[in-house]
């Protein structure tokens, strides 16, 4: 068994196979042990401190919950807390927080900003979003669905939309643990090639099967799950009306998900957009699982906590 102690996530690429059904393992058993009311106060006395460049609803609320259950504090800090890169080097916050903390989230537009907190920390960092990453989401995702299909390996994944951060996390988790991902993007949105020649890569040793296209029809044939994400990221407000009309075809309504399997899973790392990327009827169906994969955000990251602080 892998021992994660002390090590920081920063891209699921990082993660092996084993560590994934780690991460699994143990949220299935911090979930029901939460359910049960049984106490789970593994990190007692551990601090997290929590940077928020970007401000969020469940990426907050979740890490917050999930330290104070474990029996830890969570300190939030926005960008107006903490100078980073302002008035502070990079480095130097890292290695002032290291004395302080037992473990950094953080969540920011520059995925690099990330990469050097943790080389510069010798605490574990959480990468808790970047404009190109997204991983504690992806793991909770991934756990939702072994929960309601009770399986992984095999399944095909359609992810309609913009090749996003969602996008990227979802391309290194899929084909890590050997589930089959078809994006479908148009032209000038697709997923970073270098994040898909990886994804191909990882497919080889797991099994599975990737593949980018254009038509969402494509993507969703025979799919198992069918994700969606905004159009528009956090940033790219001002790009919103023309994203609007480049992705109509891309909106999961009636007609799309004709294609799936009949008891294909709905999700969506919200918040959605209703009436854009995703109508009320699918998102409203007995096929989403929408607000399970948002309560899994907790349980997950419970387990990444628990795992690497």
């Amino acid at each position: 068994m892998s021992n994660m102690k002390g090590k920081s996530l920063i891209s699921l690429n990082d993660l092996s196979a084993e560590e994934f059904w780690q991460i699994f393992e143990l949220s299935a058993s911090l979930k029901s042990k939460l359910k049960n009311g049984a106490p789970h106060r593994i990190l007692e006395g551990k601090t997290l401190g929590m940077i928020f460049s970007k401000p969020s609803t469940r990426t907050r609320i979740s890490f917050e919950v999930g330290i104070y259950q474990l029996g830890g504090i969570g300190m939030y800090f926005n960008q107006n807390d903490l100078q980073l890169k302002k008035s502070e080097s990079i480095p130097d916050t890292a290695k002032v927080l290291s004395r302080f903390l037992n473990g950094i989230m953080i969540r920011t537009f520059d995925h690099q900003d990330v990469i050097d907190l943790a080389k510069n920390s010798s605490i574990p960092v959480i990468n808790g979003l970047t404009d190109i990453m997204h991983p504690c989401q992806i793991l909770a995702d991934l756990f939702t669905i072994l929960e309601k299909k009770k399986t992984i390996k095999g399944l095909k994944l359609a992810y309609v939309g913009d090749g996003n951060n969602v996008a990227h996390s979802l391309l290194h988790g899929c084909s890590k643990v050997g589930m089959d991902i078809s994006i479908a993007s148009p032209k000038d949105f697709q997923p970073n090639k270098e994040i898909v020649q990886e994804s191909i890569s990882n497919a080889k040793v797991s099994g599975s099967k990737v593949e980018i296209v254009i038509d969402p029809v494509e993507a969703v044939t025979g799919a198992d799950v069918i994700y969606t994400d905004v159009w528009a990221s956090m940033g790219q407000e001002s790009e919103a009306v023309k994203r609007n009309e480049i992705f109509k075809k891309y909106q999961v309504n009636s007609d799309l998900v004709k294609h799936a399997k009949k008891d294909y899973l709905f999700m969506h790392c919200l918040p959605a957009h209703r009436g854009l990327e995703v109508v009320d009827e699918i998102a409203d169906s007995k096929n989403s699982v929408i607000f399970d994969e948002a309560e899994n955000r907790l349980h997950v990251q419970k387990a990444i906590m628990a795992l690497v602080m």
